[in-house]
């Protein structure tokens, strides 16, 4: 036998090899198919390499998934799992298989490798961490873990999230990334039980009961980026204020997040400037500057940048807004890499369903002339407050017509609902914030106010414009610019995989280690904007959320559409709300509360109220942070959560099933998909998708959820293409009126746009 007919045979046998360990691993498939095929396949090969083999057996596994055989994606996902493992090991250069030496792998990577300018881990993972520590943390990884992914999570896990010094070449093995996250995240604690927490927000991650933000899984403990998901900045109406926001956006963008704008303080069309009528070229140039800035400063070359502006439903400017993004009219007037958000008073929508006139004003002539901003109030009770007795000033200014160069228009509200959900059903936005409902509940009014929220509608926090108050020249001739630093908002990010967490009744062990290493993010982060490290000092706000709910119904047995379901999101979200503001009260007893919380509807208890707890547990957690105070200004928000729950392999957020069986694709790859813990029995309570369910019992859920949430949650809703108006309009005011405080996309069977994904914690 010649050289090459024994590689030849060698090579085989190796591919042989590894096909039986891997069919002897799944001994309740019938694998004699499978075997054949690749036996057929691998006599047709001259040569065989161990990475060809690899992706035939994934091919092949993906091939056979289907509604009757789910469990094959485990198959793909173990040999994409033991192909990482082969590609580690070659370029860790260490023995035996799955993993390495874990302290080998952080010292190779902290400091660059050649070719490289930068190193992929920070270097305080090895200063603030001894040998013998990370020798310790080294042997509570457990690689067993590994093999709770299916493909897609394993997959997306691989290509996206863990750290690699070169494209494609796999270094970092997914329990290592786990643990690196942890490490970083508890690095400032104290040394006497750091160990102690790294290993509890371990067995938190490798277990999938929860999963951190898209920017904290791939950013922690690495010498770039960082670690919040999305940034919210009012614009200030001046040249200066347009234009600094313009240049925070680009930082944010140009390190991973994402970026809201609130633009109802800038001048409506025809406005004056300096006392000149009709200068102003209203909002639309603006916006179509941050919409170049998204599409030019891009998320690390991962994709382009991600940017919602919102606009008040009273602003003179509201139609044209409600243009930007459509495909008919003035390409000039469009701005169609934006997404939009209209930010909605209880009046407007009154004024809608009783088909009422609505008055649209230019927010600086009110200011200018009347001497308030109407921008500035909203109605503390339904039905009566300060924001509606504003506006009936204005009103009257208006009809008074005795005011030069007041400017306003005067429409019928339901044509611009009219112009909302065309744009909705055309685009999928404007976005629903319902600002009076929103400050009502702002734990944090006597500090602010909310005036927007973010990319995905679940961040609601006090924000306000940074302005210039000075510039100067030093003696060396250097130019400072002093700014007031307004409320810049930061998303910190993490959610509970329910299935998961609450089918293994892990939550009071959960979420305490959860609100810790959220809170820790807030210390151990780098901002790109200077405001928003002060805003996220000021209130210290975290945003927990939950994903896998329909996924947590099937394996209950519960319909979508039923009592049952809307009275366990009451339930559990109440359970899940007291558990979170019971741990951030004891890390304030521990660390401190933070600094605005004297006033605070937590220290005087108005929270609790205004949500209706009861019962004695109730009332000793209301004494108890009156006592000790709470360490988050802010702590709930259901992000959309898609990439990470499929990493946990469950459904995204709050969101129905999209279909039982699927093709998932994204930009480099396609393959089918089916629901988790898909069986006879779960089948059942899936069978009924998004598009199919009756959207008033998904408010009915939501609104039962929403109670217990302090900020906001990504709640999409799902219609058909021949949706009637009526209906459609039935679907808001139910929704306004069941307390939402926003809605997220209108997705329609016959839409077909791209949702941002900075929030896909």
């Amino acid at each position: 036998m010649n050289e090459f007919t024994m590689e030849k045979s060698r090579t085989k046998e190796q591919a042989v090899t590894q096909l039986t360990d891997l069919c002897r691993e799944f001994p309740d498939l019938n694998m004699e198919k499978f075997q054949s095929r690749m036996f057929k396949w691998m006599e047709r090969r001259e040569e065989l390499s161990a990475k060809a083999v690899s992706n035939k057996l994934i091919q092949t596994a993906l091939e056979n998934v289907d509604i009757d055989s789910p469990e094959w994606t485990f198959v793909a996902a173990r040999e994409l799992l033991y192909s990482m493992y082969r590609e580690a090991k070659a370029n860790r250069n260490y023995e035996g298989k799955g993993y390495g030496s874990f302290y080998q792998l952080i010292s190779q990577l902290s400091k660059p490798l050649p070719g490289q300018s930068y190193p992929v881990y920070k270097p305080e993972l090895l200063s603030s961490y001894s040998k013998e520590e990370i020798d310790e943390l080294e042997k509570a990884i457990n690689p067993e873990k590994d093999k709770l992914f299916s493909y897609i999570g394993l997959y997306l896990l691989n290509d996206r999230y863990l750290a690699r010094p070169v494209r494609d070449a796999v270094y970092e093995l997914p329990q290592e990334r786990f643990m690196i996250i942890a490490m970083e995240l508890m690095r400032l604690e104290p040394k006497s039980v750091r160990l102690q927490y790294i290993k509890e927000a371990y067995w938190a991650m490798s277990n999938l009961y929860m999963t951190v933000a898209t920017p904290t899984l791939s950013n922690a403990g690495k010498s770039t980026g960082q670690l919040s998901s999305c940034f919210i900045d009012a614009i200030e109406d001046s040249i200066d204020g347009i234009y600094l926001s313009n240049y925070e956006a680009a930082k944010v963008s140009k390190y991973g997040g994402g970026v809201g704008l609130y633009a109802g303080k800038i001048r409506a069309l025809g406005s004056d400037i300096r006392g000149f009528a009709g200068s102003s070229s209203g909002t639309t140039p603006w916006i179509r500057l941050f919409n170049q800035t998204a599409v030019s400063v891009d998320q690390l070359g991962q994709r382009k940048g991600a940017i919602a502006v919102y606009l008040d439903v009273w602003h003179k400017d509201i139609m044209s807004f409600l243009d930007l993004k459509t495909q008919n009219g003035d390409e000039r007037m469009k701005a169609h890499d934006i997404f939009t958000g209209v930010c909605v008073p209880d009046l407007f929508m009154e004024a809608v369903e009783n088909r009422e006139d609505w008055y649209l004003f230019d927010p600086h002539t009110v200011h200018r002339i009347l001497g308030f901003r109407l921008e500035d109030h909203y109605d503390e009770q339904k039905g009566s407050g300060s924001f509606r007795h504003y506006y009936h000033l204005a009103v009257e200014a208006a009809e008074n017509g005795i005011l030069p160069g007041f400017s306003f228009e005067k429409v019928k509200a339901i044509d611009i609902m009219k112009g909302i959900m065309i744009s909705q059903l055309e685009e999928g936005t404007p976005y629903m914030f319902y600002r009076d409902e929103v400050n009502r509940m702002n734990p944090n009014k006597h500090k602010g106010m909310i005036y927007c929220s973010n990319l995905c509608t679940e961040i609601a926090q006090n924000l306000s414009p940074t302005a210039i108050t000075e510039e100067y020249e030093t003696d060396s001739g250097d130019i400072v610019i002093v700014r007031k630093s307004g409320d810049f908002v930061v998303c910190n990010l993490s959610s509970i995989n329910l299935p998961r967490a609450v089918s293994d009744n892990v939550l009071e062990r959960l979420i305490p280690i959860q609100i810790r290493m959220l809170d820790n993010v807030i210390d151990v982060n780098k901002l790109p904007v200077k405001q928003a490290s002060i805003s996220n000092k000021r209130y210290r706000a975290v945003g927990l959320g939950t994903f896998g709910w329909h996924h947590l119904l099937a394996l209950k047995n519960i319909y979508w559409e039923s009592e049952e379901a809307a009275s366990l999101a009451d339930s559990l979200y109440e359970k899940i709300a007291f558990l979170t503001i019971e741990a951030s009260s004891a890390l304030a007893a521990e660390k401190g509360s933070y600094p605005y919380f004297q006033g605070s509807d937590w220290e005087t208890g108005a929270y609790f109220q205004l949500r209706e707890y009861k019962g004695t547990q109730w009332e000793k957690l209301k004494q108890k942070i009156q006592k000790d105070g709470i360490r988050n200004g802010y702590l709930m928000a259901i992000a959309p959560n898609s990439s990470t729950a499929k990493i946990g392999n469950s459904t995204d957020g709050i969101d129905p099933l999209y279909e039982v069986e699927y093709y998932e694709e994204k930009k480099n790859f396609k393959f089918k998909v089916t629901a988790p813990d898909l069986t006879p029995a779960t089948y059942e309570y899936y069978k009924k998708t998004r598009y199919h369910l009756n959207q008033q019992e998904s408010i009915k859920q939501n609104a039962a959820r929403q109670r217990h949430i302090d900020q906001a949650i990504s709640f999409n809703l799902y219609v058909q293409n021949t949706i009637r108006a009526k209906d459609l309009l039935d679907i808001h005011l139910t929704a306004w009126k069941s307390g939402l405080k926003s809605t997220y996309y209108v997705r329609s069977t016959s839409s077909d746009f791209t949702a941002c994904e900075s929030c896909s914690s």
